[in-house]
């Protein structure tokens, strides 16, 4: 019980997550302007899946944020650095997250193992 008021209750590290994402989208609003959409479009379509108290996606943005900051450095093309299937790029960032699709899954599982019974 304790991780759950450290994760979702924890006064100190919600505010400085609020900071943390802040300072976040201040990089995000630096990039060019193609470097910028393509960032808010993958942070849309993220947020969409992510579960529990979504710390996990916040550092997925910030590493993105790097490899963005670092192509536009560049003078990379966005889509040279993501590819052209962003989805299958977004899916491969979320490999390790903790996602409502896993959540999904077990659920599946769970449920379907309850009614016809491990051993069978």
């Amino acid at each position: 019980m304790s991780s759950f008021f450290d994760n979702y209750l924890n006064i100190k590290k919600i505010r400085q997550s609020k900071r943390d994402y802040r300072a976040q989208m201040a990089r995000a609003e630096a990039l060019p302007e193609d470097y910028r959409y393509v960032f808010k479009q993958i942070q849309k379509h993220m947020w969409m899946f992510a579960s529990g108290s979504g710390y996990d996606m916040l550092e997925i943005h910030y590493g993105l944020l790097d490899l963005f900051e670092s192509g536009a450095a560049s003078g990379k093309p966005v889509l040279e650095v993501t590819g052209n299937d962003v989805a299958a790029f977004c899916d491969e960032l979320m490999r390790n997250a903790t996602t409502y699709t896993e959540d999904w899954r077990k659920k599946l599982n769970r449920d379907i193992a309850k009614k016809l019974g491990e051993g069978r």
